[in-house]
Order: structure tokens, then C-alpha cells, then sequence
């Protein structure tokens, strides 16, 4: 397949390009400092992802700790109820930790073993990536310290427990919004001061190069999975695929597998309370290039430039930026972004709790609304959704919200 300029048979080895780049997005805009740090992660990711004894200790962790290959399930009760077109999921609630954020967290904690480090650093919105990393950090006998806005700790009280339970340091950060991206500002400080013992893990296909390129990579394995199985439980490829966007991660694996294929590929993102600036974090929708975290892409901003205040009903999609893949795929027109709002992200919640038996992770209702959405217009067919994690974390939260649900 090829649009434009872009040659979607050699797209994996030409994106990024060396320094960074998708198009005019990514690249690394950190100190001198960190350049040096960047570089040695760059050096060290391209020397160790083309070991034989890195890719077989990498899957056997998939196989015999995470419990990959996840599952395809098809929604024949939810497909029924809304006409002929055909709803499947993705199954990264099966994912240990209950989400995809594993995938690149185990890989990203076996480079940092692989480089000699003692620590590992992130941050979290939604608590997944805290998770993950806690778990990974734990696997390989790391110190971990996690970032995260005193906001999303008290929505995500489970994940919290969790962290700490697996030994992780979770450090409350209360300055601005108190949430993702000023658990990021907090943790890009802490790794600038210790770069040299730990490294920094980045919970999203953002920040400077190589993070949007490696994460993506690591989560690949999402979309290579789950086209291999689709075609094997239909004979052909689904005609969309669906999967929730906040920085991007579990979008881009899984998007990942069917970039060259006749799919019609759909990002969403979160509109939260509406359009007004403030009230979403739309950034594919709304925003306008800039630079933040270390990486050229778009995203919102206040009449001062700045990254604008963002909300959503799910702590992991409230980032006022989105992955430079993501800006680049939406320019090429690959794939089309679009929104999905609070409301019909908790009543997707609902129906696919009660028709399904799976309860989801708000993000990933998210995916699940709109791809309820698309199949009501398409007649027939069939829609893959990436169901990215697991509604655990959110069950005060949603219970919470009494009478607001269906």
C-alpha cells in the first residue's frame, strides 16, 4: 500500500527516520545533557532488539509471565443488539496487570538490565503504566519510582495500592492540574538529575526520540497478534479497526500490524465535556503543532502557547499532546481521528459489561463506543477494538457516579 510519498511496505524501516522523525514530528528536544543519555538509550535499543538472546528472553517473558498471545472475543450479544455488523475485541484486559502498558514496560525494564541500570522511572495518569512498570521493576529485581498527579491518585486508589504493594516508590505530585502531564514534567525533572544509574521509562509513544519509536515496537506485538488471529478465526481481515488514543501506545502497536493492509483504520480520542478548550484532550483534533516533553507533535494550547489544561473521564487520555506517529498518520490520512465523549464512553462501559461479561477500562470504552458508533453506519461488516485494559481501577470512580449512570 502507498500514500503520497509513503511506502507502507517499507514504512517500519524508514519511520522514524535516524534522528527521530515522522515527517516533520518527534525528534529530541531535551539538554545537552539528556542528548547524551538519548543516545546512549538509541545505541543501546538498536544494538540489543537485534539480539537473538534479547528477542528470546523477551519471549518467553510474553509467553510464560505476561500469558501472551491474548485472546480475540467476539461480541455476538452486543453485535446483535445493534444490526449485522460483527463487534470483536482485542484482548489486552488478559495482558498480566490487566493491560497492554506491560508489553512495553517488560521490554524497557530488560533493556534498562541490559544497560546495567538500578532504577526505573515513570509516570502514570491511569495507574496502568505505574502497574506495569512496578511489576516489571520487581520482575528483574529494579528500584522503581513512579510519578503521579494527587488528582488520578485518589480516582485510581486500586492501581496506587498496587504500586506499592510491588515495592514501588509512588510520589504524589500536586503542582498545576495534579494530573499526567504534571506526573510528566515530574519525572522528565527526577531523570534529568539521575540519568546516569536509571532510566527513564516512558509510559506512551511521546517524549524525545527513541521513546515514540521503541514503545511502538514493544507494543507491535498487540497488532501482529491480533491480525494473525483474526484471520485464522475468519478467513479475512476485519474491515476497521478501532482502538483508543491518549499519548498513543496501545493505539500504535495495534495499528502497527495493519498499516499495509486494505483497513480502515480509526483513532479515538477523548471530548470529554464538549469542544471548549478545557474540557477535552482532543489534541488530533483540536490542536496545532508544538513542541512539549521533548518531542515536536500537536497539542493544545492556552493563548499563551503553552499546553493548555486538558480533562477526561479517564485518567490515562487526559494529555494535552498525542504521539508524533500519530500526528503523522493523521496527515497522510491513514488514519482518521476522531472523538468520543464521556457519556457515551460510560454507557459503552455499561453495555459491554452487561451484554459481554467484560468489564472495561474507561480509556478503552473509549473504542468501544465508537466502534458501537461505526458499525451503526456501516450496514455490514465486521470491527476489531483494541480493548486495552481492564476496568478494575475504575470501579469506585464509576460507582461513584450514582445517578449519571444508564
Amino acid at each position: 500500500m502507498k500514500l503520497g510519498n509513503v511506502d507502507f511496505d517499507t514504512y517500519f524501516k524508514n519511520y522514524p527516520s535516524e534522528d527521530g522523525y515522522f515527517g516533520k514530528y518527534g525528534g529530541a528536544y531535551v539538554s545537552d545533557e539528556l542528548k547524551a543519555a538519548m543516545k546512549e538509550i538509541t545505541d543501546a535499543y538498536f544494538t540489543i532488539c537485534k539480539s537473538s538472546k534479547f528477542i528470546s528472553e523477551l519471549r518467553k517473558i510474553r509467553r510464560d509471565f505476561q500469558g501472551r498471545p491474548t485472546p480475540i472475543s467476539h461480541l455476538e450479544r452486543l453485535s446483535t443488539s445493534i444490526g449485522r455488523v460483527q463487534l470483536y475485541v482485542k484482548r489486552e484486559d488478559l495482558n498480566h496487570t490487566g493491560a497492554h502498558k506491560l508489553n512495553h514496560c517488560m521490554g524497557e525494564a530488560l533493556l534498562a538490565k541490559y544497560m546495567g541500570k538500578k532504577k526505573v522511572i515513570a509516570e502514570t495518569g491511569a495507574g496502568q503504566h505505574g502497574v506495569a512498570l512496578a511489576t516489571a521493576a520487581a520482575y528483574f529485581g529494579l528500584e522503581c519510582d513512579i510519578y503521579m498527579g494527587s488528582v488520578d491518585i485518589k480516582k485510581q486508589a486500586p492501581n496506587v495500592a498496587r504500586m506499592k504493594i510491588l515495592g514501588a516508590n509512588v510520589i504524589e505530585v500536586k503542582h498545576g492540574l495534579a494530573t499526567l502531564k504534571e506526573a510528566v514534567d515530574a519525572a522528565f525533572e527526577a531523570y534529568a538529575r539521575d540519568y546516569k544509574d536509571c532510566i527513564y521509562c516512558i509510559g506512551s509513544v511521546v517524549g524525545p526520540h527513541p521513546f515514540p519509536m521503541m514503545v511502538r515496537d514493544f507494543q507491535s506485538v498487540v497488532g501482529i497478534e491480533a491480525r494473525e488471529q483474526f484471520l485464522g478465526m475468519t478467513g479475512e481481515l476485519p474491515d476497521a479497526i478501532v482502538a483508543c488514543v491518549g499519548g498513543g501506545s496501545n493505539s500504535a502497536g495495534f495499528f502497527a500490524g495493519f498499516l499495509n493492509d486494505p483497513v480502515d483504520i480509526y483513532g479515538v480520542e477523548p471530548l470529554g465535556r464538549g469542544p471548549k478548550l478545557g474540557d477535552h484532550a482532543a489534541s488530533l483534533q483540536y490542536g496545532t503543532e508544538g513542541i512539549m516533553h521533548g518531542f515536536n507533535s500537536v497539542m493544545l494550547k492556552d493563548e499563551n502557547g503553552e499546553p493548555a489544561p486538558v480533562y477526561s473521564v479517564a485518567s490515562g487520555l487526559d494529555y494535552p499532546s498525542s504521539g508524533p506517529e500519530h500526528a503523522f498518520l493523521r496527515d497522510i490520512g491513514r488514519v482518521k481521528y476522531d472523538v468520543v465523549d464521556d457519556k457515551d464512553s460510560i454507557d459503552a462501559f455499561y453495555a459491554l459489561s452487561r451484554l459481554e461479561g467484560i468489564i472495561p477500562a474507561i480509556e478503552s470504552s473509549h473504542a468501544v463506543a465508537y466502534g458501537i458508533k461505526l458499525a451503526k453506519t456501516m450496514g455490514k461488516g465486521s470491527v476489531l477494538i483494541n480493548l486495552s485494559g481492564r476496568g478494575d481501577k475504575d470501579m469506585d470512580y464509576i460507582l461513584g457516579l450514582g445517578n449519571n449512570a444508564p
